[in-house]
């Protein structure tokens, strides 16, 4: 992102937002609600047209990107008449590449595996936790083998002990991976235990407000860290400043 500026009518969205992201990396997009977090993301998969500014996705126009890209949202987006593995070869299907069906099983197999799944194959979204529906969708992005993965709060839905148990797989799964993943979130702590770096939004008109380059390694545990401590009481208070300035606003 390069000076980006958007409007929707005559509302400004983003006030020249710049930002890079680099291969192999975990980025976390941080900001209050309705700032525009979301709406990055739709910027990068050609989804959106920015009004100024310059947006490349690996030295290219998004919109002619989209093979690269592969999306994870807050809904696990499932189709509940197939099965988990079915679920995953759709992903593949969809994107007509020359995946003989033996290999797009077998590929669904071992990411299913991967994401702890083994067992439930055969079960369709009905019969699977929300938890469970979420490493479908991982698993189904991870299938047709993307350069960047863009989750947009994935985990936002789930109760907490699974909102955690899928932090520490997420981080499992890039290691082993080594995708670039772009998260959108909202959560200050979820941003600090998953993030190489965090683009830290304003309120709106948008802009970047700092990147912050988290170096503790993983597993973080943010109680046991005062680098991360310091974090979360900076933009906690930040957090608090900008709901009171909004609320003005709005008043």
């Amino acid at each position: 992102f390069e000076d980006v500026e958007l409007e929707f009518g005559s509302e400004p969205i983003y006030d020249r937002i710049t930002f890079d992201v680099g291969p192999e990396e975990f980025v976390a997009i941080l900001g209050p609600s309705g700032c525009g977090k979301s709406t990055s993301l739709r910027i990068i998969g050609g989804l959106l047209e920015v009004t100024s500014g310059a947006v490349t996705v690996d030295g290219r126009q998004p919109k002619d990107a989209w093979d690269d890209l592969a999306y994870v949202f807050q809904s696990s987006r499932l189709v509940p008449w197939r099965n988990a593995l079915k679920n995953v070869t759709l992903g593949m299907e969809m994107r007509s590449n020359d995946l003989k069906k033996s290999e797009m099983i077998e590929r669904s197999q071992e990411l299913l595996n991967m994401v702890g799944l083994q067992k439930d194959m055969e079960k369709f979204p009905s019969m699977l936790s929300g938890g469970e529906r979420q490493r479908v969708a991982i698993a189904r992005a991870l299938a047709v083998d993307p350069k960047i993965i863009l989750m947009d709060e994935p985990f936002a839905a789930l109760d907490l002990n699974t909102r955690q148990r899928l932090r520490s797989e997420l981080i499992s799964i890039w290691n082993q991976t080594k995708k670039t993943i772009i998260f959108v979130t909202h959560d200050i702590d979820e941003a600090l235990l998953l993030a190489d770096r965090i683009v830290l939004l304003s309120d709106k008109p948008t802009r970047v407000i700092e990147t912050i380059e988290v170096k503790d390694e993983r597993p973080r545990i943010i109680e046991q860290s005062d680098v991360l401590r310091s974090y979360r009481n900076n933009l906690t208070d930040l957090f608090k400043k900008l709901e009171n300035t909004s609320q003005k606003i709005v008043n």
